[in-house]
């Protein structure tokens, strides 16, 4: 810890022990030549848990994981703006997740920009569009200052990723000040007045479905969804969200669907569709003759707060307004009595996990077409969470898990992940030994773009070729996720029948520490 009574604060060192002071206490750092000074600030800052990143993308899925199991933000150490690029797609996943998230850019001093170097770049205009504040040190006194900003606009209105740019100059330059205390943004309550439209509105409605994210996926929120559903709501979450409490014990709303004709045909009929902690729902991509906005047509609709709102509290005052008293039965506890049998698939998957998940495990779903077997399967489990990949960009699953493990070390980690999806962030398996992060992989082995080759038909895009694909396929060299594994530290299996599975996923929930199974499923 650094005593700025007794020290004369470097700006690096104003900037880190700012955050220290205001709770941030984990920092996945991949650092360059123009961060070496926060580099050693970090060295004095003890209260601030370092994690070294092999990959961007890793320390920024990590930050992410890291805040949806806290609640609080982590801090990233990136190496100036293509090191932010680096790390985009899960800075992109993590705002959509309103996840809170503090990105430290490193960046050339400030004399040294209009030479244009190599590293060079508009770091304001890369990092701008992901990033719901962003400013830059360029003095050595604002680094203080700035810092208790980027952790304040970090909580909201809708929490999010912010970027702080700290020039090498103003990292190394003694004259910092701490940025001092902060009050820490609340979401907003949804007023009385749209809570008795709605309870009115319910009572005129013969089919209304509540579509919910954000707090509202906790215990206490989905408690007074449970209310809302013995009232007559149908409660639907959105299809990824941050993160959900289920299992055993707890009310499992329904999920919209993935595909928009599914989700359409799901909704029909529906009369009334209020949004709590989101808004409403729209297909992942267009298709042709498909709707976008997944609206049945004439059903009336109504915005009870987005994702600057507590949807907890929102989804309680509505169950009030309505004099909801009872609530719908939780999930009980029921596990598969038997070990799954023959051919290796995603439902025998499942059933395994259901099977040997231990109460309170975190799971990382990366999965895309094989996890959605996996999700119903553990409905009826130990009770968990799960956290989603809320902004489709796959290679989240891996860092998400590894941020979750090192925020809750006592708790059991599971990552479900394709073979194609982990390849972008495998570089968190040699992570996840280095900090002993309590982390069970399991990479669906098909060795295809399964969900492309899905999306390949629907898309209207004709007939596939030789060329096309190729596109969709991994196979040929196929990758021995096992040897992979292991070259990074991690012990590793490779399993392809359904007993053997069970067995391995078996013997990893008794063990701490990182482990891999490789699940051969078909393509």
């Amino acid at each position: 810890m650094v005593d700025s009574d007794t020290t004369k604060l470097t700006g690096a060192d104003a900037l880190v022990s700012t955050l220290a002071d205001l709770g941030v206490s984990a920092c996945f750092a991949n650092p360059g030549t123009s961060e070496m000074n926060l580099v050693t600030a970090l060295d004095r800052e003890t209260r601030i848990n370092a994690v070294l990143c092999l990959f961007e993308g890793v320390a920024t899925g990590a930050a992410d994981g890291y805040a949806r199991i806290t609640g609080e933000p982590a801090m990233t150490l990136l190496h100036l703006g293509a090191g932010y690029l680096n790390g985009g797609a899960n800075i992109h996943n993590a705002k959509r997740a309103d996840t809170p998230m503090i990105n430290v850019i490193g960046d050339h001093a400030v004399p040294h920009r209009r030479y244009d170097a190599p590293l060079n770049s508009d770091i304001m205009g890369l990092a701008g569009p992901n990033s719901i504040w962003i400013k830059s040190a360029d003095s050595v006194e604002t680094t203080g200052k700035l810092a208790t900003e980027a952790w304040t606009a970090s909580f909201g209105p809708a929490p999010g990723p912010v970027s702080l740019i700290l020039p090498a100059d103003s990292a190394w330059t003694e004259g910092g000040v701490k940025g001092g205390k902060a009050v820490r943004p609340t979401l907003r309550e949804t007023s009385k007045e749209k809570i008795d439209a709605a309870a009115a509105a319910i009572g005129r409605a013969k089919q209304p479905v509540l579509l919910i994210n954000g707090t509202a996926l906790g215990e206490d929120g989905l408690k007074a969804a449970a209310r809302l559903k013995k009232a007559g709501v149908r409660i639907i979450t959105d299809t990824f969200f941050g993160r959900q409490r289920r299992g055993a014990g707890v009310f499992f709303p329904d999920r919209m669907q993935y595909f928009a004709e599914g989700a359409m045909n799901d909704l029909e009929g529906t009369d009334l569709m209020l949004t709590a902690g989101t808004h409403l729902p729209v297909a992942f991509f267009a298709y042709p003759d498909k709707p976008s906005l997944l609206v049945p047509e004439g059903c009336e609709t109504m915005d009870l707060g987005g994702a600057d709102s507590d949807s907890a509290k929102t989804l309680a005052a509505l169950a009030d307004a309505m004099g909801a008293k009872e609530a719908a039965d939780p999930a009980p506890l029921e596990k598969p009595a038997s070990a799954p049998t023959g051919e290796l698939n995603a439902a025998s998957v499942g059933a395994s996990v259901a099977r040997h998940m231990p109460e309170n495990a975190i799971v990382s779903d990366d999965g895309v077409s094989n996890s959605l077997p996996v999700f119903l399967s553990t409905i009826k489990a130990e009770p968990h969470d799960w956290m989603g990949l809320t902004g489709g960009a796959i290679g989240q699953g891996l860092p998400l898990a590894l941020g979750a493990a090192v925020a809750a070390p006592d708790r059991k980690v599971i990552a479900l992940t394709g073979d194609g999806a982990a390849m972008y962030t495998n570089q968190a398996l040699w992570s996840m030994v280095r900090e002993g992060a309590d982390v069970t992989t399991i990479v669906f082995v098909n060795h295809s773009y399964r969900i492309l080759n899905i999306e390949l038909a629907r898309t209207g895009a004709g007939n596939p070729g030789p060329t096309a694909k190729e596109m969709l396929e991994i196979g040929g060299p196929d990758i021995d996720w096992v040897s992979l594994a292991q070259s990074m530290g991690v012990e590793a299996t490779a399993v392809t029948t359904a007993e053997d599975f069970d067995a391995a996923f078996e013997e990893a929930m008794k063990q701490k520490g990182p482990r891999l199974i490789a699940a051969l499923v078909p393509g």
